[in-house]
């Protein structure tokens, strides 16, 4: 039975690894697209985001790192797995702590490699059916959202934002962000910064009930978080 998960993105400057990479798992049932640097694993990403991403820490036009930076930016959540001949414990500490969801050293069985793709691509689906942040509940395939038990009453695009803010697990969003990532709007040309102020204000209002403690937060001169304030 053919995987119906989003395609993985093989970044990967080893023609030889990624062919035998791509080979192998699109045997397995899984959609495979490959990179060998920085440049061609941006513009694939820029125009269809994949499902998970295994990413080379040495590439030939700058760092894997610097890429994983990149793509944080972009998509909190996806999933990205490290592959690399880097061994050291501070290599490894300072990929998960740049936002990497596992690290696999070369040479690694492609057992190995296959179960560390699953467990990604489960924990995936889990985040995009499901958000929690605080006493406020997400429920994706419904489109519906609660806090403590109380139905929000949302516009759609209030529902979308609220999805999104969650999904940066306490980090900040700026107006570019969600001017990109929420309202589908790339052109700089284009300010929606009013548009984006209105939205949070109303979606503040709706979250907040009586006695319940704020969780949209306003980020001065940055942007605005969706957590819980200790």
């Amino acid at each position: 039975m053919k995987d119906t998960s989003p395609f993985i993105l093989i970044v990967e400057d080893d023609p030889a690894l990624s062919e035998a990479l791509h080979g192998g798992l699109m045997e397995v049932g899984y959609g495979c697209r490959v990179a060998g640097s920085v440049k061609d694993a941006e513009e694939i990403i820029a125009v269809n985001l994949p499902g998970l991403i295994l990413l080379d820490m040495g590439l030939p036009d700058g760092e894997g790192a610097e890429l994983l930076d990149t793509i944080r930016k972009a998509a909190p959540a996806l999933p990205v797995i490290i592959t690399t001949a880097r061994s050291e414990l501070t290599d490894r500490l300072s990929g998960l702590e740049r936002g990497a969801d596992d690290y696999l050293v070369k040479p690694y069985a492609f057992e190995e490699l296959l179960a560390r793709i699953r467990i990604q691509l489960r924990h995936a689906q889990r985040t995009r059916l499901q958000q929690q942040v605080g006493d406020l509940h997400l429920d994706l395939p419904s489109r519906t959202a609660t806090r403590g038990g109380r139905l929000l009453d949302l516009t759609p695009r209030e529902f979308d934002l609220l999805v999104y803010l969650s999904t940066l697990q306490g980090d900040v969003a700026t107006r570019e962000m969600l001017q990109h990532e929420v309202w589908k709007v790339n052109s700089t040309m284009t300010s929606m910064d009013n548009v984006i102020d209105v939205h949070i204000s109303r979606l503040r209002q709706k979250l907040d009930g009586e006695g319940q403690s704020s969780l949209l937060h306003t980020v001065r001169g940055v942007g605005f978080v969706l957590k819980e304030k200790p």
